[in-house]
């Protein structure tokens, strides 16, 4: 995972936080999106992406690899980039296409086709993540799942606490 993927997860895992900033994007738009399910998607991505191979593989030494866990992260992570990098591209070129559909006579039935296949090729990008950190996750011992557990718990509870101080007071 890049560093764009990465701000993309934490971007999405922060847009219950800005739905709830006094003069952000706040009480129209992101209230009426953030419920149960998007306060739940964001922790869980972002649990799910702490197994991606480029993390594992940072952490490498506090985690205790084995040279065999490493060659086959390695491995993974270079599957995954080119399969994740293929879908981007693909998502790309529609977007290109939407901008072009876009234009000055809008070719609506154009726009919804390049749309659906740049949200499809997106999807399948990150599909393409999502499937790595679970077979990276495969690779790693129970103690060091655990290790990682601990990680996305801290994280949790970091956030969960950074939602809470964000919180306006009600002034009534």
């Amino acid at each position: 995972m890049n560093c764009r993927s990465l701000l993309a997860v934490f971007v999405f895992a922060a847009a219950p936080l800005a739905g709830q900033q006094p003069g952000g994007m706040g009480r129209g738009h992101m209230s009426d999106m953030e419920g149960p399910m998007m306060r739940e998607m964001g922790p869980a991505m972002m649990r799910m992406m702490l197994y991606t191979p480029q993390h594992l593989l940072a952490r490498k030494d506090a985690l205790g690899l084995s040279a065999d866990q490493v060659a086959r992260l390695t491995t993974l992570r270079s599957v995954i980039d080119t399969a994740r990098n293929r879908a981007m591209a693909d998502a790309a070129t529609h977007m290109k296409e939407m901008d072009q559909a876009a234009g000055a006579a809008p070719d609506t039935a154009a726009l919804k086709l390049h749309f659906q296949a740049a949200h499809a090729a997106m999807g399948k990008a990150h599909w393409a993540v999502i499937a790595a950190a679970a077979q990276a996750r495969g690779v790693l011992t129970d103690a060091q799942r655990s290790k990682v557990q601990v990680w996305a718990d801290s994280m949790q509870a970091w956030m969960q606490e950074h939602r809470q101080m964000m919180r306006p007071t009600n002034p009534h």
